[in-house]
Order: structure tokens, then sequence, then C-alpha cells
């Protein structure tokens, strides 16, 4: 997990005087709720070390998450940011372990919008066996976040009409038959619609009909720009987002420092 070391050291600084102060209470040989927070802050352990409950969890979402990374760190890229994978799992396991009934299948489609869109920057992973089902391949990017037909994203955005990706991690609803328009004419494909739960980064997806589907404009060397849907080659998202729909999970990443250090998944304490 990414940490701001310079709110760190404060806290540290001021869980000192909290524990100096708590030292010189008569009776305060037991450490009260405060103090004990305080110390969590300063030591990264939990402030509820009278419930083994919590610790255990705790070492388990750590636990997942380095299990998949050696299974995958090994297999994958190259990526845009070294700690790319560490952040989807991240996210991955921390939303299993808060909604366990909304994830119904082992399936997670990551995406590194950190890399153009000329390179394979997708890829499906099973997370019960650590395989990855297919990747990489390449996915398009929302037209309002690049400039250029073909490149890197470097804008991101969760408002209706800006026809720009949104970053961050999604809940995989249900198939329905996608009908798209490039280059003046209709086409159909396999659609699956996407509900973005990182707050404020990608909660709108739903309402602005942001989905995964497939395009003509996506080949296995180049994707063209979408109105910000991850957007695959026609014949793989026949293939792909039948395992995904109906309770897999979607992250789009990119090295994007104000949704890294506030997406809410991404931050969430192991």
């Amino acid at each position: 997990m990414r940490l701001n070391k310079t709110l760190q050291n404060v806290l540290i600084g001021a869980t000192a005087v909290v524990i100096a102060g708590a030292r010189l209470v008569p009776g305060s040989e037991k450490n009260g709720p405060v103090t004990r927070a305080a110390i969590a802050i300063a030591t990264g352990t939990s402030a509820r070390t009278d419930s083994a409950a919590p610790a255990k969890a705790t070492s388990n979402l750590t636990g997942q998450i380095q299990s998949a990374l050696d299974a995958f760190s090994g297999v994958v890229g190259p990526l845009s940011d070294p700690q790319a994978l560490e952040d989807a799992f991240h996210s991955y396991y921390a939303f299993k372990a808060e909604h366990p009934d909304e994830v119904k299948k082992p399936y997670l489609y990551f995406v590194d919008y950190g890399l153009p869109s000329t390179e394979k920057r997708g890829y499906v992973f099973d997370m019960d066996t650590h395989q990855i089902v297919e990747g990489p391949f390449t996915v398009a990017h929302g037209r309002g976040s690049s400039t250029s037909r073909y490149g890197v994203p470097t804008h991101f955005a969760n408002a209706s009409g800006s026809n720009a990706t949104s970053l961050g991690l999604y809940v995989a609803k249900a198939l329905y038959d996608f009908t798209g328009h490039t280059g003046g004419r209709a086409y159909h494909s396999t659609g699956m619609r996407l509900d973005g739960v990182s707050q404020g980064f990608n909660d709108e997806a739903y309402a602005r009909k942001v989905v995964a589907h497939g395009a003509p404009y996506v080949t296995p060397t180049k994707a063209g720009r979408s109105e910000g849907c991850p957007a695959m080659e026609p014949d793989r998202a026949a293939r792909l987002l039948p395992k995904l729909a109906d309770g897999g999970l979607v992250f789009l990443f990119a090295p994007d420092a104000n949704w890294l250090h506030h997406d809410q998944w991404v931050t969430a304490a192991e």
C-alpha cells in the first residue's frame, strides 16, 4: 500500500506525546482506547489488540496479496509502475473481504493505462488458481483521456459527457447486446455493464454507460479510442466477458497521483 511518509512521521511524533502523557496519569498502566490507537498509528499494528479476529483478517489479506504477487509478478509486464499489480491485488482482496457477496467469480480484468494504446496492456487473471486466463492484449481508452488517436492517456474523469476513462475498481455486471458506432457505421458486439465502486473516481460509470465491450477499432497491435470504455477485440470480448460477467472485478490503473492517494480500495488498510 502506498503511504504518505510525512503524515506518518507527524503522527509518530504526536504518538510519543500521547504515550508519555498517559504514563503520568495514575492507573494508566493499562492503555486506554486513545493510547492504543496512537500506538497503532506509530507501529502499524491494529489498535484492537484485545481481539484476535482483526489481526487474523489483516494477516490473511496481506498473505493473499503477497501470494498473488509471487504468482504473477514474474509473468506479467512490462508495466508502467512497479506497484501496479500490488495496487490491483490490494483493491481486489480488500473489496472482496468487505463485500464477499458481490464477488461471485474469481476473475480480475486488469488494464494498465500507463502504457500506450499501441502496447498490450490488458489481462484477465484467475485469482483462485493464480493463472493468467488471457493476456496481454490491447485495450482502448476514452477519447477524452488523450488528444491523439494513439498514445498514453493522461486525463481521467468521472463526469458524464467527458468521454474519459475512469480509474479504479469495478464490479462486472450483466452481459447485453452492445451496439456502437465507428467511422459513421454501426456495429454489434458483446457488452458487459460495469458498476464503479471507487467513490469519486468511477462511481458514475454505470450512469455514463461505461461498459466493457468488443470494438472493431481494437486490433491485436493497437487500439483506437472509445467513449471511456475498456474495449477489446470483438472475438476476445465474446470469449472473456461471459467469464467476468455477474461477479468478476475490473481494475483500471494509471500512475495518477491524485487517484492513487485517494481511491478507497487502493488505500484500504491491510
